[in-house]
């Protein structure tokens, strides 16, 4: 059940941010194309980053961790490339989709466990 509420809060997310950052559209039905966006970035999460983080740890220490930073914006763009009603513009668009979206699902997360109190 918490891993469906994740989701959807995820899910929440990716629609107001392709709502409100220019270069970031979903189209078809928004919200269901925001869903699928959430289970693939999910899944990517899960599969590929940990691969990539570990190919590019020696970048990632020299950089103090921002590379990290790089590596979600290429989740993002692989998302963009895999879901045909999702589009992110360029990797700074997605470099920005990704650190909005991290802070909104942080807000997101903290304001319903605050609720469930």
């Amino acid at each position: 059940m918490n891993l469906l509420f994740r989701l959807v809060l995820t899910a929440v997310a990716v629609f107001v941010l392709a709502y409100f950052l220019p270069g970031v559209d979903l189209t078809g039905n928004q919200f269901v194309t925001a869903l699928i966006v959430a289970v693939v970035l999910a899944v990517l999460n899960l599969l590929v980053k940990p691969i990539l983080v570990i190919l590019t740890l020696p970048i990632t220490v020299v950089t103090l961790g921002l590379f990290l930073l790089i590596i979600n914006a290429l989740i993002v763009l692989l998302a963009d490339k895999l879901i045909d009603g999702f589009t992110v513009n360029s990797i700074w668009t997605a470099i920005l989709f990704s650190i909005l979206l991290s802070i909104l699902q942080s807000i997101l997360h903290s304001i319903l466990k605050e609720d469930k109190k």
